[in-house]
């Protein structure tokens, strides 16, 4: 299967690190003409030359609409709404006003920014493609981190209802639900969990691995694999799809 991006316009939010950066690399490396945004500016200055890019915190919509007002004339074919945080690892009661709503704002209402504005432009134009991160949080449940699960939650449901509305547009929506992704983030993640639990962090790698049926953590190569495969003509008729890309995951935490 040969997989050419040539002449597509991809937007994804992220792209400085982890999934995101993978993803982005990818894309261009594949003829598409690719923007992205970080919080993290130094992580962009980073990237291949060719790729446009843009320091950004996407729960602020005035930041995100800047940017989407530079690219959204010229057209937009695939959006990547990749960004998200961790949020806390604590119980339920522990969480401030604060944790609960940032975690919420970058993790879903960045999502909801973005599509907003490129939905009317691919309506237009007769096509396009939406790829939300979801996560296997969207689907299990995640003790010690509620922000985080309610947020992916919310995503798969706005990831079906867009799949539904925009559908007879010949726009597709789907979801991707990573597993125990290995690079910097997940390391912060086994670390949060390690203090809450008194564990030792191998430990806590361990109970990530048996949680899962091929107890095995995932290359974020995996990831941009299915995005570029998802982007592309190949898979014109996959909507309204939560895939995992997680060796299934049976629990996200085995109770010691």
């Amino acid at each position: 299967m040969n997989i050419s991006l040539e002449g597509q316009r991809v937007f994804i939010t992220a792209g400085g690190a982890g999934m995101g950066r993978t993803t982005t690399i990818a894309m261009h490396d594949l003829g598409a003409e690719v923007f992205t945004c970080d919080i993290d500016s130094t992580a962009l200055d980073t990237l291949p030359a060719g790729i446009t890019s843009w320091p950004c915190d996407v729960a602020d919509s005035s930041q995100l609409d800047a940017i989407l007002d530079e690219i959204l004339p010229g057209g937009l074919d695939v959006l990547v709404n990749n960004a998200g945080v961790a949020g806390p690892t604590k119980l339920v009661e522990d969480i401030t006003d604060e944790e609960w709503r940032h975690c919420l704002a970058v993790t879903l209402d960045s999502q909801f920014f973005c599509s907003r504005r490129a939905v009317p432009v691919m309506k237009a134009q007769g096509h396009g493609v939406i790829i939300n991160m979801v996560s296997t949080a969207g689907i299990l449940g995640y003790p010690t981190r509620s922000p985080y699960a309610a947020a992916k939650w919310a995503v798969t449901g706005f990831t079906k209802t867009l799949a539904m509305e925009l559908g007879p547009h010949n726009i597709r929506v789907n979801g991707i639900a990573p597993g125990s992704v290995s690079g910097d983030r997940m390391d912060r993640v086994v670390a949060g969990h390690a203090e809450v639990e008194g564990i030792d962090p191998d430990e806590v790698r361990r109970l990530y691995t048996v949680g899962v049926s091929m107890q095995s953590w995932i290359d974020p190569e995996e990831i941009a694999d299915l995005i570029v495969f998802l982007s592309s003509d190949h898979a014109r008729h996959i909507s309204g799809q939560i895939i995992g890309v997680d060796g299934h995951t049976e629990t996200l935490w085995p109770r010691t």
